[in-house]
């Protein structure tokens, strides 16, 4: 069992959600945490907040479709630390949308989803989350680091309307596990290096707990057989108990209060 106390937690997406959420659950498990994320000000003042609970918190802004910033994250993660021990790339947006809207009345196509707005949900939730990860297992390689790659997938990686883009690359995300889990299995590192993914229903993202990924949570919860939407803390445990139990690789972890993507069976 490998323990948080001591290790370095290199998390991306984290000035707010679930990323944020695990750096306040790593800092207060005894962990450091090198916290990287695009918005300046936000990432100071999760920085702030992981530091008021007594833990050692280094920001790095970094946009994470840049191979400089994410080579220079896991750098800086090395040069300060010494090692790195957990990989979170918690960095991800979304561009909801059908790909073809129609007109009730006529029935004729009246939109559709732009190019731009399916490339860049690709590009910074899939893209992003290969560039934090190569840079970043290199350096736990070459550094002889134990410990876990967890990504962050969804249920909407089983296909949800309105989500091609969103979907896809979370898809992409609950196969990568495997792929990862055999190419360090071949070169007999997936004993020390292993690699997860966690898989979130709807989940809070405000303090009020009245939205949902910046929007209205409207009848979602009603869809969810626990009754309300995962708490990002609650996503921040699991993964501590991915990090801590090395007999679990490979695999998608869903956590997701029971959804079905809507179906009550």
């Amino acid at each position: 069992m490998l323990d948080i106390r001591g290790s370095v937690a290199v998390i991306t997406g984290g000035a707010q959600g679930i990323g944020r959420a695990l750096g306040e659950y790593w800092v207060a498990g005894g962990g450091k945490v090198v916290l990287a994320d695009v918005s300046e000000k936000s990432l100071e003042e999760a920085k702030k907040s992981l530091e008021s609970l007594g833990g050692e918190a280094v920001a790095v802004t970094c946009n994470v479709v840049s191979e400089a910033d994410c080579s220079w994250l896991a750098q800086r993660a090395i040069d300060l630390f010494g090692k790195i021990n957990l990989v979170a790339p918690c960095a991800g947006i979304t561009r909801d949308g059908p790909v073809l809207d129609t007109d009730k009345d006529s029935g004729k196509v009246i939109g559709k989803m732009s190019l731009e707005n399916f490339q860049i949900v690709l590009n910074i939730n899939l893209t992003g989350v290969f560039l934090t990860v190569r840079e970043c297992v290199e350096q736990m390689i070459n550094h002889d680091c134990r410990g876990l790659i967890c990504l962050i997938s969804s249920t909407s990686s089983l296909g949800a309307a309105e989500q091609l883009n969103y979907s896809s690359s979370k898809a992409a995300l609950s196969v990568a596990p495997r792929v990862l889990t055999a190419e360090l299995f071949r070169r007999g590192l997936a004993g020390r290096i292993r690699c997860v993914a966690v898989a979130p229903g709807y989940v809070d993202t405000s303090p009020g707990g009245a939205t949902m990924n910046g929007k209205p949570v409207g009848k979602s919860v009603d869809q969810v057989p626990i009754g309300r939407l995962i708490d990002p803390y609650e996503i921040a445990s699991l993964v501590g108990e991915l990090y801590r139990n090395e007999a679990l690789a490979g695999d998608v972890y869903y956590i997701h209060g029971g959804l079905r993507l809507g179906s009550k069976g």
